[in-house]
């Protein structure tokens, strides 16, 4: 079942950032694009570092520990060393919230 889960409020996330929220047992990265906001895990797949603290190119990120790159809008690993994709979330700037679309785990 999901359900959308509040992380923070509208406008949390300034234009080329990203930060990270605590959503249950999950880190997600929010990052915004031009105004558009995209919803990754936030730990990277190859070490599990911190997407948030690395560089937003775009829609690029670039993971600070080991230089992997990952398309925030699909969650696809476009750069190594990593190889696997992060998972995707829908996000929303609604009545003030900004919320996550999580899904039961």
């Amino acid at each position: 079942m999901a359900e959308w889960v509040k992380v923070g409020s509208a406008g949390d996330v300034a234009e080329g950032e990203m930060m990270s929220f605590g959503v249950g047992q999950r880190q997600v990265a929010v990052a915004n694009v031009e105004g558009d906001l995209h919803a990754i895990d936030d730990l990277c797949s190859h070490q599990q570092c911190s997407l948030a603290e690395g560089d937003l190119d775009g829609t690029i990120v670039e993971c600070p520990c080991h230089g992997s790159q990952f398309d925030v809008t699909t969650g696809e690993a476009v750069q190594g060393p990593a190889t696997e994709p992060v998972d995707v979330f829908q996000v929303q700037e609604e009545d003030g919230e900004l919320r996550v679309l999580m899904t039961g785990e």
